[in-house]
């Protein structure tokens, strides 16, 4: 056998070895036997001093409103679960992640996939990479006038979140509404609104069976935004104003409960 082949078939084996762990991963978290295992890893996103007070002043218990969260809102679909989630606050890492492709080209996005995966593992402690654990790298950022954060990003391969928050207390439940957002890509949850950034009618709504022109006071999480009574799309000031709607329940395997309540044989 020729060292080509040799290493072709090396290179086979390792993206099934590569595929299996996907698969495998899938599994644990999508199976939702168990609590969902979420780390929680804080990084300074711009340098600031602002972002190392508040990476500082970080407790586990600042995310217990997205535990709260999902397990509010899986309970709706048949999973009587609690604690659905369980959060861990590792320490600061003082490396930024490796920043995706600006220009949509799918190559390049598939490498930058590769090279977050492989830069996620060289910061994961012990020799094998946590099967099932979601790893959420926050970026905390200064707010400016003006200046939107950077897009964030959540990845199924490798249940990777990349996500920019806001270091301003005053931020941090809607900071929340990001992340819980972000975890739920993870689990396989597709956005639901438009180039505008305007909900998706009637996927990306709370109560779908409305009138697209009827106000909402909710927001459906994966949209990330409600429509309002003058018609403008906001962002809700927390999760206590969002709602994971039927087809990103479906998307995310809560498929018991989501043939219970919208199946044509459902209650």
């Amino acid at each position: 056998m020729t060292f080509r082949r040799i290493r072709i078939l090396l290179l086979l084996g390792i993206l099934a070895a590569a595929f299996g762990l996907t698969q495998l991963e899938q599994f644990m978290v999508r199976g939702w036997r168990a609590p969902l295992d979420v780390a929680v890893i804080p990084v300074n996103g711009d340098g600031s001093a602002q972002a190392a007070d508040a990476i500082r002043a970080l407790r586990a218990s600042d995310f217990d409103d997205i535990g709260a969260f999902i397990e509010r809102e899986t309970a709706r679909y048949g999973v009587r679960q609690a604690p659905a989630v369980q959060i861990s606050l590792l320490p600061e890492l003082h490396e930024k992640p490796p920043a995706p492709p600006r220009d949509g080209n799918v190559l390049k996005i598939a490498w930058w996939s590769l090279k977050l995966r492989a830069w996620v593992y060289r910061h994961t402690d012990g020799w094998l990479p946590q099967l099932g654990r979601i790893k959420l790298f926050l970026l905390y950022h200064a707010p400016q006038d003006g200046v939107p954060l950077e897009h964030s990003l959540g990845l199924q391969k490798g249940l990777i979140g990349v996500v920019h928050v806001f270091a301003d207390p005053r931020q941090m439940r809607q900071n929340d509404i990001v992340v819980a957002h972000e975890l739920l890509h993870t689990l396989g949850a597709t956005d639901k609104y438009d180039a505008e950034g305007r909900p998706l009618y009637p996927q990306g709504y709370a109560e779908p069976e409305l009138p697209q022109a009827a106000p909402r006071h909710e927001a459906e999480i994966m949209a990330g935004r409600l429509v309002g009574a003058a018609g403008r799309a906001v962002m809700p000031p927390s999760l206590a104003q969002c709602v994971i709607g039927a087809l990103t329940a479906h998307e995310i395997n809560l498929d018991a409960g989501f043939r219970q309540r919208f199946g044509s044989g459902g209650g």
